[in-house]
């Protein structure tokens, strides 16, 4: 019933910047927090950066200064401005979102869901 829909992936040159999205939909009353993860070849999936529905905002150290996260919480939607993009950043990237509150029927549920990951390559 709730689903995350990424975009916003690509090829980028160092230096250089993409905005990753992800929506959330469903019948869906509250997310505590929606964050970005990334996994690269051969690594353990890691935390880029995270939102809470009140704006407190964490990021991973090796992000800090260069990305950005925001959040719109009328349209369920979190996004990942990344700036000065190393290549070092290469992963696929998910979308998280943390204790969706969401209506199934008559009964409310909570859980956690993951989006379909995004890849975000930076080469010259």
């Amino acid at each position: 019933q709730v689903q995350l829909v990424e975009s916003g992936g690509g090829l980028v040159q160092p230096g250089g910047s993409l905005r990753l999205s992800c929506a959330a939909s469903g019948s869906i009353f509250n997310i505590n927090a929606m964050g970005w993860y990334r996994q690269a070849p051969g690594k353990q999936r890691e935390l880029v950066a995270a939102a809470t529905s009140d704006g407190r905002t964490n990021y991973a150290d090796s992000v800090k200064g260069r990305f950005t996260i925001s959040r719109d919480n009328a349209k369920k939607t979190v996004y990942l401005q990344m700036d000065s993009l190393k290549p070092e950043d290469t992963a696929v990237y998910y979308c998280n979102a943390d204790r969706v509150l969401y209506r199934s029927g008559k009964s409310f549920y909570t859980d956690d869901y993951w989006g379909q990951g995004t890849q975000v390559t930076v080469s010259s």
